[in-house]
């Protein structure tokens, strides 16, 4: 399946298209969606270019996702997809830029691509070229990236203060530590795959940058280009910045439950100590030996029982008088 963008007076007109002969001639934004491979030839035939097959576009080699061939240049990139939900996942979408007119091939959904298409559906200007589409498509990856990175600090903040909340917060809870680990494993999933999209947006905008030195591109379009460049060098900058609060946050957690662990111990030890002494009362009293005073005696019972409390009840004075508690 694939679709065509045809400009028009004041906007994109995209229309799905089942018969490559229907394909208009002033296209400038041919998408591929899950292409099969009678597709993919039909569309270099149209076309006159390449479209390479997905196991290329999985190639991570430099070489094999930058290059110009027959005048077109081919960039591919990996996106997010899928990163408001539990199972993030990035995928590798391949833009070629040929003749004025961009080609898209992609086998999922990020959703730069929906905002893009519906913001040229409302207004574009009618000598819109593929070039333009082409740096849309970059800026609302570029954004798209950034907001995640956003919602991905806020929710790292909230954690880290779920961990170091005062004692007076607690309401005497259990803290689910479980749960709070499974987020941390998932924020820094979510910021490991942002960091490689921008990383491979940043080759992208770079390759562009450089093979526009002998093509006519307006000064407007080269700013962005550097705009771009600075935008995810930042970025990237902060989403490492990000994975080193989500391993300081890990390692804060880690802390924090085997310190809750160890006053769980040193609990037991104390009351160990604390019952000890009664213990050793009880069975020198439990022996049977004919000969021993207190057995005949009235008061030996209530005797024994009182000494039990005295020392249990010294060593735990003693603990807390030291602090120990």
């Amino acid at each position: 399946m694939f679709s065509v963008f045809v400009p028009s007076d004041s906007s994109l007109k995209k229309a799905v298209v089942d018969d490559l002969a229907a394909v208009p001639e002033h296209a400038v934004w041919v998408d591929l969606v899950n292409p099969t491979a009678a597709e993919d030839k039909a569309v270099e035939r149209l076309l006159g270019i390449a479209i390479p097959t997905r196991e290329d576009m999985q190639e991570i080699e430099i070489s094999s996702r930058l290059y110009i061939e027959n005048g077109a240049r081919y960039m591919t990139a990996t996106l997010m997809c899928h990163s408001d939900t539990d199972m993030p996942r990035t995928t590798a979408v391949t833009f070629i830029l040929g003749d004025h007119r961009l080609v898209t091939v992609r086998y999922d959904q990020p959703k730069p691509f929906a905002l893009v298409e519906a913001k040229l559906a409302r207004s574009c200007t009618p000598a819109i070229t593929g070039e333009m589409v082409l740096m849309e498509l970059l800026d609302a990856v570029i954004d798209r990236c950034a907001d995640i990175l956003e919602r991905c600090g806020m929710e790292i903040d909230q954690v880290s203060h779920d961990i170091f909340e005062p004692e007076s917060e607690r309401h005497g809870h259990a803290k689910q530590y479980s749960q709070i680990l499974i987020s941390i494993g998932r924020k820094g999933d979510l910021t490991s795959k942002v960091r490689e999209s921008l990383v491979s947006i940043g080759r992208v905008v770079t390759f562009l940058s450089a093979v526009v030195e002998g093509v006519k591109w307006s000064k407007d379009m080269r700013e962005q280009l550097k705009t771009m460049q600075r935008d995810v060098a930042s970025l990237t900058d902060h989403a490492s910045y990000l994975s080193s609060k989500i391993t300081f946050v890990l390692d804060a957690m880690l802390g924090v439950v085997n310190l809750e662990q160890n006053n769980i111990i040193k609990l037991f030890s104390v009351m160990a100590v604390v019952l000890m002494p009664p213990t050793l009362i009880a069975s020198i009293y439990g022996m049977n030996f004919k000969v021993m005073p207190e057995l005949e005696w009235t008061h030996g019972y209530p005797f024994a029982l009182v000494l039990m409390v005295i020392a249990a009840v010294v060593p735990y004075w003693i603990f807390k008088w030291k602090k120990w508690l």
